[in-house]
Order: C-alpha cells, then structure tokens, then sequence
C-alpha cells in the first residue's frame, strides 16, 4: 500500500472572517485547524503534506509548521499566484486574485507524484473522513481515473453566524453524477434554504454535499490543465472569474473520463467562515478532547 499525499489549500486571505484564519488559534497548546487535519492524516496513513500558500503568508506560515511537523511527517510548500498560468495565456490587467480552487490545485503538480487528497484549510473534517479517504487513496495506482470525494449531510456543514457555499451531489449508488455549488445556503427556522435572486428555495438537510475534500490522482493534473486553458480563453476578460474544483470534475464525469466514488462521512463539519464561528470551533475541539479524541497537546513529544 501506498501513502499518499494531503494537499492543504491555504492560499485564501479570510475576507470575511477578518484575519488570517490559516494560523488562528483554536486548540489548548496553540494549534491551528490545520493541525488536527494534519493529525488525522499522519494517523490515516498519508506520508506527505503539500501546502498551497500565498505570498503574504508564506513567510510566517512555514516557520510556524516546519518546526511543529518536523520529522513527523514530510512537507512541501507551493505559492497560488496569479501568474501560475500556461504559457501564451493572457487575462484581464486588472484581476488581483488567482483563479479558484481547481487552479491551487494545479500549483502542486510538479510536487505531487502520487495519489492524493485535497482539503481547505479552514475546515475541520474529522479523523473518520481521512481514514476513509487514505483507505480508498492507498489502493489506487497512479494513473488510476477512479476519485473519490467525502459527502457529508448537509445539516451537519451549516454556520450558525451566516450564510455558506456548498456544493450540492447528486449520486446513483455511491457513484458521484453532478455536483451543483449553491451560495447563500442559510437556516431559517426548521428548514434550510438557499438564496437565489432574492427567491427561498428549500434544500433536503439530509443532501449530500461536497465540503472540498477530494481524492485524485496525479492523471488529474493533466485533465485539470486542458480545461484550465479553455476557462481562461473563455473569461480572459473577466477580473473575478474562477475556475473551481467542481467545475472540472463535472466537465470530468460528463465526458466519461473518470468515476468518482462518493465516500460519505457522518461527522460533523465544523469551520472558520466566520469570525464568530471561532468561539464554537474552541469549544467542539475540547469536547473532542474531553472525549479522548484527540490530545490536549496534539504535537508534545
């Protein structure tokens, strides 16, 4: 059996959430949610961790986590430019931001050799969704079309602080069909909801939807960058446009290039969207704890 590799996306600069949510303080000792992710991947059997970084972090970022990670696990670290671009490609002069998740992705492939995992980094997924996903990963060779994602119920991924995206699966025996991302999804009362052009449209709690946490292999790579060629031609004159995860893997699965199994996972999500997300994220992480979950010190020793 292989190890794979976990790739963390960390590029993002939290405009909502007020900071820099990548390194913010939420266990006991001073870890990070990115430290529990990582936890539970070094206990699932995953043998690398790949950062996607910005610039304005990179610095303080890698002088935190090479001295907490050193020897524990092996580590790498990638920057999310708005220059990562194929040659010959031109955009529009005054886009500031890079081009979405599915381009952080490809930042990465020249580092990553072998069948992986990609997550957020504000997101907290829980130990059973990284041995369920290593699990799948480990048995699978490297030009293998065969992904994977982890589904979680979409009542278990909601904010109590505020509205969130996520991206809706429609799956036919564990088989993934279709992943529809919907903003605006928010609980009103009893029921979940979705925003769309001022009209309320209700959503089953029990959906399953894509929380980012993906299983590729590194075939992916080379699909990925085609179509990423395509999306920039197609919105070169576009400042914000961006060229997500779920785009490709739909183009992916409609052409019949791969299959992705859907690894559901009845974990509770729990994050930093916000900046008031922050006090609950605390308290579930020493529940966990309190549980005997996790260690109060999660790198002692």
């Amino acid at each position: 059996m292989k190890k794979p590799t976990l790739l963390i996306l960390a590029a993002g600069i939290g405009s909502r959430y007020g900071g820099v949510k990548q390194t913010d303080t939420i266990g006991p000792t001073g870890e990070s949610i990115i430290d529990y992710s990582v936890y539970d991947a070094i206990r699932a059997g995953f043998g690398k961790v790949v950062f996607v970084l910005n610039k304005k972090i990179e610095h303080d970022f890698i002088e935190i986590y090479e001295a907490r990670l050193k020897e524990k696990i092996e580590t790498a670290y990638v920057l999310q430019e708005l220059c990562n671009i194929p040659k010959g490609i031109t955009y529009n002069s005054n886009r500031v931001k890079p081009w979405g998740t599915a381009h952080a992705v490809l930042v990465a492939k020249n580092i990553i050799t072998e069948p992986f995992a990609v997550i957020n980094a504000d997101d907290f997924y829980g130990s059973e969704a990284f041995s369920v996903l290593g699990n799948y990963l480990s048995e699978l060779e490297n030009d293998s079309t065969h992904y994977a994602m982890v589904g979680y119920q979409l009542k278990n991924t909601l904010s109590e602080n505020g509205s969130v995206s996520r991206g809706v699966c429609s799956n036919k025996s564990g088989v993934l069909k279709e992943v529809v991302e919907r903003t605006n999804i928010i609980l009103m009362g009893d029921k979940i909801v979705f925003i769309n052009d001022g009209e309320k449209i209700a959503i089953d709690e029990n959906s399953i939807v894509s929380m980012n946490f993906w299983g590729f292999t590194p075939r992916y790579f080379e699909q990925s960058e085609a179509y990423f060629v395509d999306f920039i031609r197609q919105n070169a004159k576009q400042p914000t446009a961006e060229f997500y995860i779920p785009y490709v893997v739909n183009k992916l699965i409609n052409h019949g290039d791969v299959s992705v199994r859907v690894l559901e996972s009845h974990s509770q999500w729990f994050g930093v969207t916000y900046k008031e997300d922050k006090a609950i994220t605390i308290a579930n992480v020493k529940k966990l704890i309190a549980d005997g979950v996790y260690p109060e010190n999660l790198w002692k020793g």
